[in-house]
């Protein structure tokens, strides 16, 4: 098993001197924090955002959250299907409903400010320990433990970790808790993350420009690139479906909200089939004269989907939204299926 090098002050006083000079300049961050202190609200929102995305699919959306809904409590009292339709395209619409859920948690029971220790932030609805430990370190200054898949990749390299991922987490997070101190504590977890994300990167770390280079074990053993080792995938399981395209006489498109619970709850949606065999029964959602436009595909987290897509013209008892609106509200999946209709019903 690794273990935390001595030279512990030497490790934070190289990496804390390369952030404040070449760390990142983000939207939701004060850096250095002798400038000026973090907005917990910016930071709890970037870090919900990122877990999923990177920094620059991220930072629009950011700009777009903060600029309709500035403050905690502005966001609170949001109706529930904005909020959902400004979150399409970032993922895992559950972290929208549980991002509704916090922001209602923190107006309503702590008068719009957000707990400044980890405990009281993973006590609130929706928040897990990594975001708990990122916002207490990088709005409150915390000595919190952040690891994310950037301080994994650092600590897998730095202590040339054999253990592959994802059963080496444990001990990726011993590693990196073993380096924090009081000093600093929220600059030093962003600075990591930013090692991570600019220099010690997935495929090609530049190790040429990295501060801690005299105390890496991946470097010395001349393959940094090694590491974190990482257990072979299984094959992500495929599913099929049909969704339904169908545009009214002023070409408006109809959508169904979803159900509440599952994949792409409470978002705005094309009426489809359910998802799974490729011999599954094809149920439209009314008996019209309908064609067939093509196929996409979207790969989720645990599964990939194909997609038939059918047009027609009709009318029916559903939403009916101007194309343009519609594709900017939809989650990705349905753009793809929309969009894929749109330029069929133009040959037909």
């Amino acid at each position: 098993m690794a273990s935390v090098p001595c030279d512990i002050p030497t490790i934070r006083a190289a990496l804390l001197g390369w952030y404040d000079a070449h760390g990142r300049t983000l939207p939701w961050r004060a850096a250095p924090r002798s400038e000026g202190a973090n907005d917990p609200y910016r930071v709890w929102l970037s870090e919900v955002m990122l877990q999923q995305t990177t920094v620059p699919h991220a930072t629009p959306y950011f700009r777009t959250f903060l600029d309709r809904w500035p403050t905690v409590e502005a966001l609170a009292a949001a109706p529930d299907a904005e909020v959902m339709a400004a979150w399409a395209g970032l993922g895992y619409y559950a972290r929208a409903r549980n991002l509704l859920a916090c922001a209602r948690a923190v107006s309503a029971d702590h008068g719009g400010i957000f707990p400044d220790t980890e405990a009281g932030l993973l006590a609130l609805p929706g928040v897990g320990a990594y975001t708990a430990a990122a916002v207490a370190a990088i709005a409150f200054d915390r000595p919190a433990n952040v690891v994310d898949g950037n301080v994994e990749r650092v600590m897998a390299r730095l202590f040339a970790v054999e253990t592959p991922l994802p059963a080496a987490k444990p001990e990726l997070k011993r590693l990196a808790g073993g380096l924090i101190a009081d000093h600093r504590p929220g600059d030093w977890a962003q600075a990591l993350m930013d090692l991570g994300a600019t220099v010690c990167r997935p495929r090609t770390p530049l190790c040429d420009l990295c501060p801690l280079t005299a105390h890496c074990a991946g470097l010395a053993g001349r393959r940094p690139e090694r590491y974190p080792l990482k257990t072979a995938k299984a094959d992500r399981p495929r599913r099929f479906g049909t969704a339904f395209v169908l545009f009214d006489d002023r070409g408006w498109v109809g959508l169904e909200q979803r159900p509440a619970k599952g994949l792409l709850g409470g978002m705005l949606g094309l009426p489809t089939t359910d998802w799974g065999s490729p011999d599954m029964a094809v149920v439209p959602p009314i008996a019209t004269d309908w064609q067939v436009a093509g196929t996409v595909t979207h790969v989720f987290t645990h599964f990939a989907l194909t997609l038939e897509v059918s047009i027609a013209t009709g009318e029916g008892n559903l939403l009916w939204t101007p194309v343009e609106d519609a594709r900017a509200g939809l989650p990705t999946v349905f753009r793809k299926a929309l969009d894929k209709a749109v330029a069929a019903s133009r040959a037909f």
